[in-house]
């Protein structure tokens, strides 16, 4: 677009920023076509419409928006009226907040009328209240970066907070005072915290002292609500940065708090660094690991919420399982199971799905085992628990292992790398030789039953067990060898009958065949330290 074309964005500003308003007016070019006829439809209507936060602000950065947001003097219904012969299809699931959404084609469209919202201070849900003007709508917005907009159809920049100066210097800062903003909506500090991760920028100095101040306060808002965004966070390009600022402004304590419990606690194996910093820097290895977005399930793409979790939690338990030896030492025993144990909790209050919790448990638990392998001692038996205990998770938990070494020896760092990789060509091996991926006993649940002459039930389930712990010591023997086995594990239990010679049928509810009912994982084998 020339400079002399009518519908290029124009604003006053200062060089720099003038030469990112036109690199954003060309990144906006493929829509500006949609722009405009949009902006001449309500224009007709006699309504004013503007494009606004989100895609404004992701234009500057050269980002592209899935969708487009847009605000306006129209109400909801003037505003459906607008659209309905324009789109292929509306909704009006928002009509409460004033917002319609629409879609033509493969854009879809979201528009929202003035708002001038107010908050009682006690939750987090506005009292809609619509507006009549632009500015006052930007200004309760939640920082001035997304307080930006382009007036319709003439394509005018509106910047009264001065959001493209904060864009320039890459700070978040309210359009109000930040106590204000907060205290309408204390998300928004969570929010902060995001966009640090997602975008790189720093927060205002009064912006940080306002989070401080105010951290308490986001116990009122919902913990779905707060899941999502430290979810968005955490998987972000960078979430290092808004991690430390969750921590450092207190909104942890409330939200994430066996986080900044870390700080204090000094890892054993690198003392020159506490906990926290250890956790950080596990992260950033784990997301260096994570696959591309469209690659294998095996190469775990990313980003990966289950692995970026595990990786920060992995060391929660340490807190409570610190011990201090004799020898001046420091000790941490079975904080894989305490963190495991702590880590679901957490996730479960964050109303996190239950197998988001159950991963991310499991590789908490599962994560120093690998530290028993020494330089292979493992037997192959080990090795097919390692694999087993881990199941699908297993891709994950070489990630995480590889990434908890965080020794600043780099004779050490190349020892356990070279171990871990022994390790997986092991498995590897094994793998193609016994498919790991699906272990089980060499005879199903009807077959034991019929070797037996017992009935589905928690016997039946026993002897699932004891072959399935039979596979994973010794492999596969056949199904002679197995047959023989599992006899003579029948003799020696007392529903057998075996010192009266009177057989006994078990009890219990009919099962179904196949895998026993109550079939448990099997214990591990080396658990590491």
């Amino acid at each position: 677009m020339s400079s002399a074309d009518p519908r290029e964005p124009h604003a006053a500003g200062s060089a720099p920023q003038l030469e990112l308003l036109r690199r954003a007016t060309a990144h906006l070019a493929p829509v500006v076509p949609l722009l405009t006829e949009l902006g001449e439809r309500f224009a007709a209507a006699g309504h004013e419409l503007a494009l606004v936060g989100g895609p404004v602000r992701d234009a500057f950065l050269g980002r592209t928006s899935p969708d487009l947001d847009f605000t306006t003097s129209a109400s909801p219904d003037q505003t459906l009226a607008v659209l309905r012969p324009w789109a292929d299809a509306h909704w009006d699931v928002g009509r409460e907040f004033g917002t319609i959404g629409a879609r033509r084609g493969d854009t879809t469209v979201e528009v929202t009328t003035y708002r001038a919202d107010a908050y009682d201070g006690l939750t987090r849900k506005p009292v809609v209240a619509f507006g009549d003007n632009l500015s006052d709508d930007l200004v309760r917005r939640d920082f001035t970066v997304n307080a930006m907009a382009l007036r319709l159809p003439d394509m005018e920049f509106v910047d009264p907070y001065a959001g493209l100066a904060d864009l320039a210097a890459r700070r978040l800062r309210t359009p109000g005072a930040p106590e204000v903003s907060f205290g309408d909506d204390p998300l928004r500090m969570m929010r902060a915290c995001r966009f640090v991760a997602q975008l790189g920028f720093d927060v205002a100095p009064e912006v940080r002292a306002a989070m401080t101040e105010m951290a308490g306060s986001i116990g009122i808002v919902s913990a779905e609500r707060v899941r999502d965004e430290l979810s968005k966070l955490l998987l972000a390009p960078r979430p290092r940065g808004g991690l430390r600022l969750l921590v450092d402004t207190g909104l942890a304590d409330h939200v994430l708090p066996e986080v900044p419990a870390l700080r204090l606690e000094i890892d054993e194996h690198h003392r020159h660094k506490d906990v926290y910093e250890h956790s950080l820097t596990v992260l950033d290895q784990a997301i260096a690991l994570e696959g591309p977005a469209d690659g294998p399930p095996e190469s775990v793409p990313g980003p990966d919420l289950v692995l970026r979790l595990a990786a920060l939690l992995h060391d929660i338990g340490k807190p409570a399982t610190r011990r201090f030896e004799s020898g001046g030492g420091v000790s941490f025993h079975h904080h894989e199971v305490v963190g495991a144990k702590l880590a679901a909790k957490r996730l479960k209050a964050l109303r996190f799905d239950k197998d988001t919790v159950k991963a991310v448990a499991r590789l908490t638990e599962l994560h120093l085992r690998f530290h028993g392998y020494g330089e292979g001692q493992w037997t192959d038996s080990a090795v097919r628990r390692y694999v087993t205990d881990a199941g699908p998770l297993l891709p994950r938990l070489h990630r995480l292992t590889r990434s908890d070494s965080t020794t600043r020896n780099a004779r050490k760092a190349q020892r356990l790398s070279t171990t871990y990789d022994e390790l997986e060509r092991r498995i590897e091996r094994l793998q193609e030789q016994e498919e790991l991926a699906a272990v089980r006993p060499e005879l199903d649940g009807n077959e034991i039953g019929q070797v037996l002459g017992i009935r589905p039930g928690p016997v039946l389930g026993r002897a699932y067990k004891h072959l399935l712990e039979v596979r994973l010591d010794r492999g596969v023997i056949g199904r002679e060898a197995v047959e023989g086995e599992l006899r003579s594990w029948w003799a020696q239990q007392p529903e057998s009958g075996a010192e009266t010679g009177t057989p006994r049928e078990s009890g219990g509810e009919p099962g179904t065949g196949g895998e026993p009912d109550g079939q448990t994982d099997p214990a591990g084998g080396v658990t590491g330290r």
